[in-house]
């Protein structure tokens, strides 16, 4: 199971714009993040079928504990019913969810939640979904030092293990919607080599056809991982 979403695709998205969404539609944050959990049902679905074995996404970073406290509820709340009212369908669609990021500064018992969910989950072999809430990639790589420090010597392959907790798959292509342009510590070790690709689109808006694109836009480029282009015959020399 392991191996076979290995040999696929790993994409991660930044879910940029759901406020956005709301505030020009004269609606309240919330129901851009709302609607925001519906675009994740419509690219989840979707992205077996464009060859994506890994999908992670980028849902609370370290740093949105900034926000007012009134929307960090509310985001956890909307989290919680996420992880409640999916896992059936995620179970029926051999989805094996799992979250990265911080566990100990969530709400009481939402740590909870997300154990049963990865438990019932855990036999998913179409789709592994990764969801990053309370994440930073900064930190992670800063955590995963520490535990390497009493190595006499660390491979990079090692190194990755550290940090993703098991054998994944490299980044092949980060998304991010909105029109935003960084990477915001997001899976910053994991994307070295990843391809990059900034759509407008607010996330609430984002379904199948964007996803195509996207992935159109990646299968168009030429990956070279520092190598050289690839050599082509010159046709225009006769024998």
């Amino acid at each position: 199971m392991q191996s076979n979403l290995h040999s696929k695709l790993h994409v991660g998205i930044i879910m940029d714009g759901n406020g956005r969404w709301a505030t020009r539609r004269g609606l309240s944050r919330l129901r851009g993040h709302q609607a925001g959990v519906e675009a994740i049902r419509r690219v989840m679905e979707a992205a077996p079928e464009q060859g994506i074995g890994t999908l992670t996404l980028f849902a609370f970073s370290s740093d949105n504990w900034r926000r007012p406290r009134s929307e960090v509820s509310a985001l956890m709340g909307l989290f919680r019913s996420y992880l409640v009212n999916e896992v059936k369908g995620l179970v029926d669609n051999g989805i094996r969810l799992t979250l990265i990021g911080r566990r100990d500064r969530l709400p009481d018992g939402l740590a909870e939640t997300i154990e049963r969910a990865e438990a019932a989950t855990a036999a998913g072999d179409a789709l592994a979904l990764r969801i990053a809430v309370d994440y930073s990639a900064r930190d992670t790589i800063v955590n995963a030092a520490v535990r390497a420090g009493g190595l006499q010597s660390c491979s990079r392959e090692t190194f990755s293990d550290l940090i993703t907790g098991s054998k994944l798959r490299d980044v092949d292509l980060i998304i991010r919607t909105s029109g935003e342009r960084r990477l915001s510590d997001f899976l910053l070790w994991e994307s070295a080599y990843a391809e990059l690709y900034f759509t407008d689109r607010m996330w609430p808006d984002f379904d199948a056809n964007d996803l195509a694109d996207a992935m159109a836009s990646f299968h168009g480029r030429e990956r070279r991982f520092g190598g050289l282009p690839s050599m082509k015959p010159d046709v225009s020399i006769s024998a």
